[in-house]
């Protein structure tokens, strides 16, 4: 089992367990996710921290590396369909973004050992996720 929060057209949050990241998609499409608080049916997958049952701890008591690499995979695509990519532009855009100069948007790309120091100085908060190393290969 794994959990996703989501949200819905009206803005709001809330949390739904699913089987795996497949069955998620599958309710999605037949219009079966619904907002406990507004009824509305149009919601989508927001980041968020996850959460993975008990009963997919390996017998050593460590995760089995299918369900962290599932996991991994959910992480990016949330990110992935939640985010503008700006590539190698991305300390630029949150600088700017920072600074009021463009419009405030969610942006993800690469930056430098340098280009991060930069924007820790500046007080700007980033994320760095690992990108699936099967997606990675993909050229995503």
């Amino acid at each position: 089992m794994i959990a996703f929060d989501l949200r819905c057209d009206q803005d709001h949050t809330f949390e739904a367990w699913f089987q795996d990241g497949q069955a998620y998609e599958t309710q999605k499409e037949k219009g079966l996710l619904t907002c406990p608080v507004c009824g509305s049916n149009r919601v989508q997958k927001v980041p968020s921290t996850f959460a993975v049952c008990k009963r997919y701890i390996g017998k050593d008591g460590g995760t089995s590396e299918a369900v962290l690499s599932e996991v991994l995979n959910n992480i990016y695509t949330i990110v992935k369909e939640n985010t503008e990519d700006v590539g190698a532009a991305f300390t630029q855009e949150a600088l700017k973004i920072h600074y009021g100069v463009i419009e405030s948007r969610n942006i993800r790309g690469v930056a430098t050992p340098d280009e991060e120091k930069i924007l820790r100085e500046e007080g700007i908060s980033f994320m760095k996720i690992p990108i699936p190393e099967k997606i990675s290969t993909k050229g995503h």
